[in-house]
């Protein structure tokens, strides 16, 4: 996952063999990344995700530039992250 055509952190998220993540971890997963992108104080931020597959580095792109295909778009929270955060560091 990664905000859409914004600076920011890739989130993975680790599943086992054939598990399918359910929306609420995707959604997690999605307000994370923005959360940790350059839109963080903005109220929602298009995310997208695929599958590991499904996600090339490009010769000699720079590091973290990456292009993808069979993409969705999530709308992350960062205030949703940001709270679950100050809750772990407390």
């Amino acid at each position: 996952m990664h905000a859409q055509e914004i600076p920011g952190s890739h989130v993975l998220l680790r599943l086992s063999a054939g598990e399918v993540p359910t929306d609420d971890t995707l959604q997690l997963a999605a307000s994370l990344a923005a959360y940790y992108s350059r839109a963080r104080q903005s109220e929602q931020v298009p995310v997208v995700y695929t599958e590991p597959k499904n996600v090339y580095k490009p010769k000699g792109a720079l590091p973290g530039m990456v292009v993808y295909k069979h993409e969705r778009v999530l709308w992350g929270k960062p205030q949703q992250a940001q709270s679950l955060i100050e809750t772990q560091e407390s």
